[in-house]
């Protein structure tokens, strides 16, 4: 007998339907699974063997082939699992010839029948063709969230042969947990001192503006950027989708509500690879980093230690938002449009700045700020120097700004961006800034004089513009930009010392 089941695997960050072909016919006993599938889809044999017969369920003593179509298309991981342990039993005749019409299966199988979650359930359930899909209990609230289709979560596959031989309604889904208060996270009051550096980081996330840090050891650099999440706003229920998405994919854990509230905080270590920033592989591709941080912050503390390839990696990636990963198998497209915020010591001592304290050569500073490409430097729109703060400030400074009331000036000027339709103003197109950046005359002399010194690029120019949009729009001028704002633009904009030879 043949028996057609509907499945999906994950491809990058979507979804690819499978339909799992399973006949049973006269020969010598086997299995054999075709259609492309990698190990963990070969594994399943007796992955399935050892669930059926742990659930008392016959294992079929006849030629059994399992094709994934379309043939033509890898198949990856164990999330076929379930639907082939079905597949199996209708074309043994052990289910009804239609009991599976019209529901598709997701979920890998343990060798005690239990069905467990698989990674991207978003993505998977989304992409199968039936209007029912069956989900392990644990990936309930994650299917829920796509809407549209009737989720029957289960625990066993003796759950979903009693239901599809009738003998058993389907488990109604489990009651969500209550949705726990977000933790705040770090407060900004806690830093001393550091006006510049505050300001800056405003200014990021009021308009969504990169945001490059240098300063030696102690200064602050990390406790700055940390407290950057606390000051965006929540994710609107498109963003949360997509961001809950590649998580969903990359196997992290989701809020007890299934859909990311918040924008995600991601700090990967010097030391990554290229593919683990953004994203790829061999057999899997993974998303990486940069996607993990999609609608959130990427943090790259000591950002000269990272190796230059790496970090040149992310320049398309700042420019469009998204990653291209193209290998044999195919091509995957990962959703990459982040916050960039980055920290690094002035050379390697990292005590460079003052005269005197620096221990290293003229050559080894060099050789240190050359580490950070002239295109990479001109794709950060905020640029500025954080010394260490006074003794005073430390010991007997007044508090700074909290959090909150930093956060209420950055949601007013994110709506006002979202009111003229560009969401941030970092994402302002270049043929619009006439219209919502218009120069005043003192601002466009400042402009021309910058650009003929040769200190601004034509990128640096609309950067520079955006950048002052938003420091009139936290000061509360909505008409066109003026000279101050343009100047204090150009400020933070400033190359820092020794890095500023590599732009």
């Amino acid at each position: 007998m043949l028996a057609t089941i509907e499945s999906a695997v994950v491809f990058g960050v979507e979804g690819r339907p499978v339909t799992v072909e399973v006949h049973v016919s006269n020969g010598l006993p086997g299995f054999t699974v075709v259609g492309l599938p990698d190990t963990a889809c070969r594994e399943s044999r007796d992955r399935v063997r050892s669930a059926l017969l742990s659930s008392s369920l016959p294992w079929p003593q006849k030629k059994t082939t399992v094709n994934l179509a379309p043939s033509g298309v890898r198949k990856q991981g164990a999330g076929l699992d379930l639907a082939i342990a079905v597949g199996v039993l209708a074309a043994n005749g052990d289910l009804p010839p239609d009991a599976a019409a019209g529901v598709g299966f997701v979920g890998e199988l343990g060798l005690d029948g239990s069905v467990r979650a698989v990674p991207g359930t978003i993505a998977l359930v989304d992409a199968v063709r039936a209007p029912c899909v069956v989900v392990a209990t644990a990936a309930a609230p994650e299917a829920m969230v796509i809407g549209g289709r009737a989720i029957r979560p289960v625990r066993s596959l003796a759950d979903v042969v009693a239901a599809l031989r009738g003998e058993a309604p389907w488990p109604e889904p489990p009651p969500l947990p209550p949705t726990a208060p977000p933790d705040p996270g770090p407060d900004l009051a806690d830093v001393r001192g550091q006006r510049v550096a505050r300001f800056a980081l405003e200014v990021a996330a009021a308009g969504g503006h990169h945001l490059l840090m240098v300063g030696p050891p102690g200064a602050g650099k990390t406790m700055l950027a940390t407290r950057l999440p606390g000051l965006l706003p929540d994710l609107g229920d498109r963003e949360a989708l997509e961001v809950t998405r590649v998580h969903s994919v990359a196997g992290l854990r989701l809020p007890a509500g299934g859909l990311v509230r918040r924008p995600p905080f991601r700090s990967p270590h010097h030391g990554s690879s290229g593919p683990a920033l953004v994203g790829g592989g061999s057999s899997w591709l993974r998303p990486g980093e940069a996607s993990m941080a999609h609608h959130g912050v990427l943090f790259l503390d000591e950002l000269a230690e990272f190796a230059p390839s790496v970090l040149d990696a992310l320049r398309q990636p700042l420019e469009e938002g998204s990653i291209r990963v193209c290998r044999a198998s195919g091509t995957a497209t990962f959703p990459a449009r982040f916050l960039l915020v980055a920290a690094t010591n002035p050379c390697p001592c990292g005590d460079g700045g003052p005269p005197g304290a620096c221990r290293c050569s003229d050559r080894a500073r060099a050789r240190y700020g050359r580490r950070l490409s002239g295109p990479l430097l001109d794709r950060f729109d905020l640029r500025v120097d954080v010394g260490r703060p006074a003794s005073g400030e430390l010991l007997g400074g007044d508090p700074g700004e909290p959090s909150a009331a930093v956060a209420a000036r950055v949601a007013g000027v994110r709506a006002l961006a979202a009111e003229r339709g560009t969401g941030t103003n970092a994402a302002i197109p270049v043929g619009r800034l006439d219209e919502l950046a218009p120069l005043s005359a003192g601002a466009a002399a400042v402009v021309a004089g910058a650009l003929r010194a040769g200190s601004l690029t034509a990128r640096g120019l609309h950067r520079v513009r955006r950048v002052a949009r938003t420091i009139a729009d936290l000061a509360g001028r909505a008409e066109a930009v003026g000279e101050e704002d343009i100047c204090l633009a150009l400020q933070l904009r400033a190359d820092p010392e020794v890095l500023g030879a590599a732009a």
